[in-house]
């Protein structure tokens, strides 16, 4: 019973982590209305970020937030800048371009195929980080100590972010312009502008889950492929664009890993969500707080 409980909590612990690599992707959903298949890879590039803040400055691994998150927020503001803006231009009659799709797709083998060229296929990781391998002691049972950091860090950006499309006025925008993009211009609100805003902050929250992961996962060119297909289950079983819905996602696909080995071989589990993902698809494509409007 008591290894049923710390694989829960651990469970409830590492799909928080998961909920919050799909936290940017859902947001980018929100708003642009196309699916980023390039968000693993970005998650990727904020991971390698991360890795050599840390490693060239010696700094803790959290206190390097302050340098990938505004670096993040530049990258995915100029790439949607540079390389997507052009499609809706192009494609101004049309809510949700397919051609945004192929493009992203393109970004997403471009980036890790540079990646694999420039650092190679090795695997890399934190060796002095002090906390790789730490637990907390309950009792019998043992926490991870840098999983239940990144839990903390999970809830505490998706209530930031929440409040930050609530109760700002840049978020109001980016809400209005997810709802109706014809109608907030009309308000004076530049569309193109608030997407490349959406996008930023939809690759920097990819940048807060790459610092959370860096103490204990290791970093390779195509560690966001793992990500990305879990991202894209996340959103899908919680709401394409719901933030709680993105978090609770996770949850259930980390209790799913974790607790699953318990009663069955640990290849069954893989099975079982992917199982959940087409039964959502089929029964409730919404999601668990899917909702008529996006926010």
């Amino acid at each position: 019973m008591i290894y049923l409980l710390e694989d829960t909590i651990n469970g409830i612990l590492m799909g928080s982590i998961y909920g919050l690599t799909a936290l940017g992707l859902t947001v980018i959903f929100g708003v642009l209305k196309v699916i980023n298949f390039a968000h693993g890879s970005l998650l990727m590039v904020a991971m390698y970020v991360t890795y050599w803040t840390v490693q060239m400055s010696g700094i803790h691994p959290y206190l390097s937030l302050v340098v990938v998150v505004p670096v993040m927020f530049v990258f995915g503001y100029y790439l949607q800048d540079i390389v997507i803006k052009p499609i809706f231009k192009a494609e101004k009659e049309v809510r949700e371009p397919i051609t945004v799709i192929i493009v992203t797709t393109g970004v997403w083998y471009i980036l890790d195929n540079l990646t694999l060229l420039i650092f190679g296929p090795q695997y890399r990781n934190l060796q002095d980080n002090a906390l790789r391998g730490k637990m907390f002691v309950l009792g019998d049972m043992l926490i991870s100590v840098p999983k239940f950091w990144g839990f903390v860090t999970a809830l505490v950006t998706a209530g930031l972010l929440y409040w930050f499309l609530q109760r700002t006025r840049i978020g109001r925008a980016i809400r209005a312009t997810s709802l109706d993009r014809e109608a907030s211009s009309l308000m004076g609100i530049s569309p193109y502008k608030v997407y490349n805003l959406a996008f930023g902050i939809g690759t920097a929250t990819a940048g807060v889950a790459a610092v959370t992961l860096i103490p204990f996962y290791n970093v390779f060119p195509t560690v966001g492929v793992l990500f990305d297909i879990k991202g894209f289950i996340i959103v899908v079983l919680g709401g394409l664009g719901s933030i709680g819905g993105a978090l609770l996602g996770g949850i259930i696909i980390g209790l799913i890993e974790s607790v699953g080995p318990q009663f069955m071989a640990a290849t069954w589990t893989e099975a079982i969500v992917y199982a959940l993902f087409l039964v959502f698809l089929f029964l409730k494509p919404s999601g668990l707080f899917g909702v008529k409007y996006d926010w």
